[in-house]
């Protein structure tokens, strides 16, 4: 991965970026997976009504998606099933690589992200497109927030 294209991308993802980069290809699937149990668990009032979270129908597994930002940060809550590690993954490493960043930082993500996190030969084209989706519900979710 070329500087230039990290220097696009918030230290978070940066830095998963560079985990991947730095990891064997034979273990990447492996440190996928280990993102997945990394996801944070859903705090009230979410926990117990998802429905107040955005489905990303870009995703082939039920995943739901809500940015709040509060004290000029932004704050991303997901969810998704157990059986769905990547989907899982690929929430988890926006949540880590967004979470806390001021909303115009957010805004500024280029929306290829995800394929520059060195995963388009890990996953299949379906599942980038899921993140893609997530990373887009994300900035339009920070959009109306202050905009609001």
């Amino acid at each position: 991965m070329s500087d230039a294209t990290e220097a696009q991308l918030p230290p978070g993802l940066a830095a998963v970026a560079a985990d991947f980069a730095d990891t064997p290809r034979e273990m990447r699937l492996e440190l996928l997976l280990e993102y997945a149990d990394r996801l944070k668990p859903l705090p009230e009032p979410f926990a117990s009504q998802t429905d107040l979270m955005e489905r990303v129908e870009e995703c082939q597994s039920p995943l739901f998606a809500i940015a709040e930002v509060s004290d000029g940060r932004v704050h991303v809550h997901a969810t998704a099933p157990q059986e769905s590690p990547t989907t899982r993954a690929f929430a988890s490493i926006m949540q880590l690589g967004l979470s806390g960043l001021t909303p115009e930082q957010v805004l500024a993500v280029p929306a290829a992200a995800p394929l520059q996190l060195g995963l388009t030969e890990l996953v299949s084209p379906l599942r980038m497109r899921g993140a893609t989706g997530l990373l887009a519900r994300i900035q339009r979710q920070v959009r109306a927030a202050i905009s609001a």
